[in-house]
């Protein structure tokens, strides 16, 4: 699921069709797991996902036009549609450009502070400016989405360049899973960073998704 491309999931066997009450989920592709996740655990059926490419989390300027076309594209299939993306590093861009349209999304800066809860985060940020954070998906993904886009795989020299203003890494942990607590650790390693594991859960985002 890591690498879910713009294309709509369903339940099993359940057609398309869109009778009232039926609510399309649009995300980032680094949350499909976790969404999946959600929507087994506790039934939700009457939830749609589709997802944008997970690379967007490099490059944050697509996010906006993304989520507006794919708005355009589904909004006469679904009673509601809600955007599964914080700020994400637009700059208020997809929070103006779902107000003009008219849905909602998630509430927060990014994924990080909505898998902390919106409000904690907002608290001990002042005291984590030098922290470095990881979810489930960029343990997973890390040589994809951390060492190759910044060439350290080719310039391991250029580590304390991004990095020497970090003090500690955070594995934010969405499940309870050994082996991605070791490759994060391994990660931290890596990065030259004290490493810490925090059991976020889904945080905010099982918050949001509940309520719909």
């Amino acid at each position: 699921m890591d690498n879910l491309t713009d294309r709509t999931l369903t339940e099993q066997g359940l057609p398309l069709e869109a009778p009232t009450g039926r609510v399309l989920l649009i995300a980032c592709g680094a949350l499909a797991r976790e969404i999946l996740d959600l929507k087994r655990i506790n039934g939700w059926t009457h939830l749609d996902l589709t997802c944008l490419p997970a690379k967007y989390h490099l490059y944050p300027e697509k996010i906006t036009a993304a989520v507006r076309d794919a708005v355009n594209r589904h909004r006469a299939d679904y009673h509601s549609i809600f955007v599964v993306y914080a700020d994400c590093g637009t700059g208020g861009l997809l929070q103006a450009a779902c107000a003009e349209m008219g849905v909602q999304m998630i509430a927060g800066p990014h994924c990080y502070s909505f898998f902390e809860g919106n409000d904690r985060f907002a608290r001990q940020s002042e005291d984590e400016i030098t922290t470095f954070y990881l979810t489930d998906f960029l343990v997973r993904q890390f040589d994809a989405f951390i060492v190759k886009p910044m060439g350290l795989d080719r310039h391991p020299e250029l580590r304390d360049m991004y990095f020497g203003n970090y003090t500690r890494l955070v594995y934010q942990a969405q499940t309870d899973d050994p082996a991605l607590t070791e490759k994060a650790r391994k990660c931290a390693d890596f990065l030259g960073l004290e490493y810490e594991r925090r059991l976020t859960g889904y945080g905010d985002l099982e918050t949001a998704l509940s309520a719909l």
